[in-house]
């Protein structure tokens, strides 16, 4: 004679299952739904392009004027040319930011003849599907 035992542990461990997977797919769902979210890169988008152009535009124009409203304030010519570069290069290093583009500006220096300057830059500007490096951009800037 066979004896019948009522046990449950395999409901149970069917009900387990069920709620993992259930969880598993809920959690891969969502992780689906975040990835999607972002916008897929545009190759047709020239962002690179235009913030160099613009920055080749606004480069010396900017510091001209800031270095001569700084001497026209008292400032050393040397002084007003070092706080107009670092200045300029700090707003347009934010400028690309809120654009979407990183601008790196590197090995700045200026050069004093009699009061005419020569300020030279490296530029490196990027997003995430570009990258430009344009080698010792120079401006010149006469405070005489």
């Amino acid at each position: 004679m066979m004896r019948r035992i009522n046990n449950d542990s395999g409901q149970m461990l069917l009900a387990t299952g069920i709620i993992l997977m259930l969880s598993l797919l809920a959690m891969a769902w969502f992780g689906v739904s975040v990835a999607s979210l972002g916008d897929p890169y545009d190759t047709s988008n020239g962002e690179v392009l235009e913030v160099t152009n613009s920055f080749t535009e606004v480069w010396q124009p900017t510091i001209e004027n800031r270095s001569s409203t700084l001497v026209a304030d008292g400032a050393d010519w040397q002084e007003a040319i070092d706080a107009a570069t670092n200045s300029t290069s700090a707003d347009l290093m934010r400028h690309g930011e809120h654009r979407g583009v990183e601008i790196i500006l590197s090995d700045i220096s200026a050069t004093n003849n009699s009061g005419v300057f020569t300020i030279t830059c490296e530029v490196g500007i990027a997003d995430r599907g570009a990258r430009l490096k344009t080698t010792s951009h120079a401006v010149v800037v006469d405070l005489t």
